[in-house]
């Protein structure tokens, strides 16, 4: 069961904590739901049967929405052996179809090991290795991270193991500063992986419970990020042997299918277990949350939905689905 869900049932479905990030939710999923199905609206207009059209529609409105080819075929595949077996399904039963189909493909590629923001005490810290091209949002969701395990009452290290770019280590620096948890770094130009052992080092004498680990985003050559992710990997290890726990690669939404060959060449490079996606709020190509899930066979485990601290929410896709087929 997912945490977010675990949470939300426990402050109780109409708790002002629940009800807020339920409605922040809304919001941030509202360009992508007006966009979608206000198209599906148009395409069932004045039809009252599920036909070869409006299943050709659907299938050009998935696929302009970035849900992607392939997940919009196994989608409509699905859709046209519900309408044979059915024999008949009229139009207004349809978002109620989708928001089945969808929900089905996003239970296929969720993974309850990923812990939440709350968890029991462990026997050492929980480390999240963070990667993402520069751009799409990665520092600032490390700091909205640290911020979310802290108030969760977490004690939390940083680790700025993107060295390669000077203003990567100030910026991490600077949302320490702003969290109040520290930050381990060694300035512009150190060696990623004796950063990330510092870290690492300095987070199990503190007796800490989280490490996120910032990494370099450049994708101009593949075989540089893949040995260098690696490294930083296997020198971690020396520290605690099963980290990191978690590989968190950071998409920013609003790019669409740029953000999916994004997804191709990191899942390449390092053993992506988790995904976040970041901007969701700005822009109707939502259905990249769908798309990315389903080809890469990873979860979606963080959305950005807003600049506030509290815009980075565990996802969950019960509550993601039911936003974006909500009726106004």
């Amino acid at each position: 069961m997912c945490y977010f869900w675990q949470n939300f049932k426990t402050m109780g479905i109409f708790g002002i904590f629940g009800k807020e990030k339920k409605e922040k939710l809304d919001k941030g999923l509202e360009k992508t739901k007006t966009s979608v199905f206000s198209k599906i609206s148009k395409a069932i207009a004045g039809k009252s049967k599920v036909d070869d059209e409006v299943l050709d529609d659907l299938e050009e409105i998935l696929i302009t929405s970035d849900v992607g080819v392939n997940t919009t075929l196994k989608i409509i595949e699905n859709i046209e052996e519900r309408v044979s077996r059915d024999k008949y399904l009229g139009t207004s039963e349809l978002n109620g179809i989708l928001r089945d189909e969808i929900t089905k493909l996003l239970d296929k590629h969720s993974n309850d090991k990923l812990l939440g923001f709350d968890f029991e005490k462990r026997n050492e810290p929980y480390v999240i290795m963070v990667v993402g091209v520069n751009g799409v949002g990665k520092t600032t969701t490390i700091g909205k991270l640290a911020y979310q395990f802290k108030k969760a009452g977490k004690k939390v290290v940083l680790g700025a193991s993107d060295t390669f770019r000077a203003a990567a280590v100030n910026q991490l620096k600077i949302w320490g500063e702003r969290v109040d948890v520290p930050v381990i770094n060694q300035g512009m130009g150190a060696d990623p992986a004796s950063v990330a052992f510092d870290t690492l080092k300095s987070a199990v004498n503190q007796e800490a419970d989280v490490v996120l680990i910032d990494t370099a985003g450049r994708l101009h050559n593949k075989v540089n990020l893949m040995n260098e992710l690696s490294k930083i990997k296997r020198v971690m290890q020396k520290i605690i042997p099963d980290a990191p726990h978690e590989i968190l690669l950071v998409l920013d939404a609003s790019t669409g299918q740029n953000a999916i060959e994004q997804a191709r060449q990191f899942t390449a490079a390092t053993e992506v277990n988790a995904l976040a996606l970041t901007k969701l709020d700005g822009t109707a190509k939502g259905g990249v949350v769908i798309g990315i899930s389903d080809e890469f066979r990873i979860p979606v485990k963080y959305i950005g939905i807003g600049e506030g601290m509290e815009d980075l929410q565990l996802f969950d896709r019960v509550e993601f689905v039911d936003s974006l087929f909500k009726e106004a």
